[in-house]
């Protein structure tokens, strides 16, 4: 569902089960239900794992839900 988180979390080899220990009291299956688009990711979650994990991005980039094409000129 957001394509350039799962692109950064693999980059760092960062998994859901860590971001589920550090800020979803250990609930893997909240995280990958949220992070796939079956409920609902909050706001205060979004800041909360950009924060944690990737505070020099933006988060409007993490969690941009499409992929853009590059054009070649």
């Amino acid at each position: 569902m957001y394509p350039n988180l799962d692109a950064e979390l693999a980059r760092r080899g960062i998994k859901r089960v860590d971001i589920a220990r550090d800020l979803f009291n250990g609930r893997t299956a909240t995280v990958s239900d949220k992070l796939n688009g079956k409920y609902p990711l909050l706001l205060t979650e979004a800041i909360k794992i950009k924060n944690e994990y990737f505070p020099e991005l933006e988060l409007g980039y993490l969690f941009d839900m499409e992929v853009k094409e590059k054009v070649s000129s």
